[in-house]
């Protein structure tokens, strides 16, 4: 029998994420850290809470799992002690910060973004792009949050595409280095290069160092939207999550510059969350081009089909389509220089 069930899921949805980022800002599974188990009148105690609120967040922790019964207490699931506390090498608190203090009020507005085509979050009219503000902090969260993001989506490309192949990969719009680390890490020939906006490149010339890669993973400054020219001396140039921040126009213009700075032979390689080629889904793609529309100007997730077109126009050949399971990423399209 049809019941409207799963649209009452689609309404308490947003129910799922506040608790998740409250109990972030309590730092509630830091505290929790090492297999520690507390009882929910010592936890209320500890956090500044009257027990029926530690009740019922302890209770909607595990019921998300979060947190698992631990005798007369709680303690930190597998899943929250590996990603959900601080200090922990794949730290996932950044994103769920950066979401609660950026986007999720912005979101409140969303019927605004679609009846004026104009980002939430950043003012076209005082700022170039999303990537420019005055506020440090958010800046900080969002490097945070895509690092910790695309850690593990690097991880399943390095699985899914053999950058064996390859010996100089050129990051455009690498950001904090996520992707080269990994790939570094699992490709012992391959050296790689961040190309980033200036303030952006230290970030990633400290994580490369931090993670003992100084050697094999260095740092470019400019901006790939204003240069005329990419840098080159690299046959694999990787787009990761940058095509779905601008419009087809923009797009088009940056591949025609992988295009020429790479050498015959060589390949570009696009990761993002693609939509299907009937553009009806899946939800995760479909959803973070709503996501662009709050974000961005032009943005917008785009099909494996426009990308492989785009590719083939800008003279590139045997463009296809890898698929794999990430939380950044659901697949790659690749191409040739002929």
């Amino acid at each position: 029998m049809l019941t409207p069930t799963p649209l009452m899921r689609l309404v308490s949805g947003f129910w799922s994420f506040k608790t998740f980022a409250a109990a972030v800002e309590l730092d509630l599974f830091t505290r929790l850290a090492g297999g520690k188990s507390i009882t929910v009148e010592k936890a209320a105690a500890e956090l500044g809470l009257a027990d029926r609120p530690a009740d019922l967040l302890f209770a909607a922790c595990a019921s998300l799992g979060l947190l698992e019964r631990d005798g007369d207490g709680y303690r930190n699931s597998a899943l929250a002690e590996e990603f959900l506390v601080a200090g922990k090498p794949y730290y996932f608190g950044g994103q769920v910060r950066y979401c609660d203090k950026r986007t999720y009020l912005a979101w409140h507005r969303i019927g605004d973004a679609l009846r004026t085509d104009r980002p939430l979050t950043w003012d076209p009219d005082t700022h170039a792009s999303m990537f420019e503000t005055e506020d440090p902090q958010i800046l900080a969260l969002f490097w945070e949050a895509m690092y910790s993001t695309s850690i593990f989506t690097a991880r399943a490309l390095g699985e899914a595409y053999d950058f064996g192949a390859h010996t100089r990969l050129l990051d455009v719009g690498g950001g904090s280095g996520a992707y080269p680390i990994e790939l570094c890490r699992r490709y012992p020939g391959l050296r790689a290069t961040v190309f980033d906006l200036p303030h952006v490149v230290p970030i990633a010339a400290e994580k490369a160092a931090a993670a003992g890669l100084a050697d094999r993973v260095d740092t470019v400054a400019g901006n790939f939207l204003h240069d005329e020219t990419l840098p080159v001396g690299y046959d694999v140039v990787l787009l990761s999550m940058i095509l779905h921040d601008w419009d087809e126009p923009t797009n088009r213009e940056l591949l025609a510059k992988c295009y020429a700075a790479l050498p015959s032979g060589g390949a570009v390689v696009v990761s993002e969350l693609l939509l299907n080629a009937d553009r009806t889904g899946p939800a995760e793609a479909a959803l973070m081009g709503m996501n662009m529309l709050v974000e961005t100007e032009g943005g917008r997730n785009y099909s494996e089909t426009e990308y492989k077109e785009w590719l083939t126009d800008a003279g590139f050949v045997d463009a296809h389509v890898v698929l794999f399971d990430a939380p950044g990423a659901n697949g790659v399209v690749v191409a040739r220089k002929p």
